[in-house]
């Protein structure tokens, strides 16, 4: 097992510093830590929780400038996106405390002479297991519904962004009682003992076939789960489509954050009528990104490390070796770091990997179809469902698309946002559980009934 991961920052390939890998006796002591935390933490009133989690919120955009810095150092994110994600992840913790309040709530069920409540209890130790592409937003969306919901955790950010994890957690150490909230440090190895320890719950965003590992670990145990994984999201683009506004999307959404998000788009379905002026338009904009490291005025950083360009690479490579057109970009940028070109790729087919397997990269990918029908039909031919889009000036249609689109998210000429209480949900193999919502702040406790006869 390694002692130490090396903290690379990407866009100069230079060490940050050397991280120091949590132990198994650290593991153990850490988790030993939060069950005896839990016995308080889980009886602390819900008003106490919440005005703690006030503090955590505001700290976060009062240091969001320092966090923020650390974020593009370890990442590549730009600077600017870096802050808004801390500014982001406080509103998203006062979302989750009314989410909180709503969820906690017993239910009182009456039958007869017999009345039935419904209380929501804790699970106990929730191991949160996070990704590096957004390291204070993600581990936010896990940490604090289950912490607020009275559950205690150990907590492993991405050996990506070890010191934005460790700023993250001394927020919330900050105010919270000792032992609620425990930080390890590592990579795969220290993931594994996490989940062979004693824990109650698992809850994991990343890809997909960690996940798969996650939840074949928890069986032995038969521990709860909530897993957020990947996607391949379709963009479907009709031929009434305002263009305007759907070409500007597809780039964004294919570039942003240097492709490195669960949610970008990573499969564009263009209508054979308009797919010409599409492609002529997509090419026109992604010539105006300027690449460069996140501290600079740039529209695009680095890849967070040599693999993950690679991999981006490989795919590009695959599909121009089977007859699709690369139309911009398809290569490294020649200085330190791991910046590479964004790219548009055309002609492609699910005979390409790049338009099967999860790219997480800065590649815009156009097939052809013949009408909205075979659209859909490629859409849905994926083990992913996380997000998708529909693009047409007709509303009905869309709505009717989007109904039959097999995702989690849809969005109809916009993003797969959505409005606040509503979850963050993957069907098919993008997700187990789910985030977000009243239900989703739920999925970090269990039902527990107390039935008796009234007068």
């Amino acid at each position: 097992m390694r002692k130490f991961i090396l903290d690379i920052n990407p866009a100069t390939g230079e060490l940050i510093e050397k991280i120091k890998c949590s132990s198994p006796g650290e593991v153990a002591s850490g988790v030993k830590l939060a069950r005896k935390a839990f016995k308080i933490w889980s009886k602390t009133p819900l008003k106490k929780r919440i005005s703690l989690f006030k503090n955590i919120a505001r700290d976060l955009v009062k240091e969001k400038k320092q966090i923020g810095k650390l974020i593009t150092m370890e990442m590549g994110k730009l600077y600017k996106s870096a802050q808004g994600e801390c500014e982001g992840t406080a509103y998203a913790i006062e979302e989750n405390i009314k989410l909180a309040e709503l969820a906690a709530k017993t239910e009182v069920f009456k039958e007869g002479k017999y009345t039935t409540e419904l209380h929501r209890v804790p699970l106990g130790v929730v191991a949160a297991i996070t990704p590096w592409n957004f390291p204070v937003g993600m581990p936010e969306s896990l940490l604090t519904p289950a912490i607020l919901m009275g559950n205690t955790v150990v907590f492993k950010p991405s050996e990506n962004t070890p010191m934005t994890g460790k700023a993250l957690y001394e927020i919330y150490n900050r105010y919270l009682p000792k032992g609620v909230i425990n930080l390890l440090q590592g990579a795969e190895e220290v993931g594994e003992i996490i989940l062979n320890s004693d824990i109650d719950m698992v809850a994991f965003v990343g890809s997909q076939p960690v996940g798969k590992k996650i939840m074949e670990a928890c069986s032995k145990r038969l521990n709860r789960l909530v897993l957020e994984l990947g996607g391949k999201d379709p963009m479907i683009v009709l031929k009434d489509a305002d263009l305007d506004k759907a070409v500007p999307y597809a780039v964004h959404g294919s570039l942003r954050n240097s492709g490195q998000v669960c949610v970008s788009v990573e499969r564009i379905y263009v209508e054979d009528k308009i797919a010409g002026e599409f492609e002529k338009r997509v090419l026109e904009e992604i010539k105006k990104y300027r690449v460069g490291s996140g501290f600079e005025d740039v529209d695009m950083g680095p890849m967070v490390n040599e693999s993950q360009r690679t991999h981006v690479l490989n795919q590009i490579d695959e599909a121009r070796k089977k007859g699709a057109k690369l139309l911009f970009g398809g290569d490294k940028i020649d200085r330190e770091g791991y910046f590479m070109q964004p790219t548009l790729l055309t002609n492609l087919s699910e005979k390409h990997d790049i338009m099967v397997t999860e790219t997480f990269g800065p590649v815009v990918c156009i097939q052809r179809v013949k009408n909205a029908d075979e659209a859909v039909e490629k859409a849905n031919n994926s083990t992913f469902g996380l997000g998708a889009t529909v693009w047409t000036k007709n509303m009905h249609k869309g709505k009717q698309i989007a109904e039959r689109v097999e995702s989690g998210m849809i969005g109809v000429n916009q993003g797969i946002g959505g409005v606040s209480g509503t979850p963050w949900v993957g069907i098919k193999q993008s997700g187990f559980g789910y985030l977000g919502s009243v239900d989703g702040m739920r999925q970090f406790t269990v039902p527990k009934k107390i039935t008796y006869k009234h007068k």
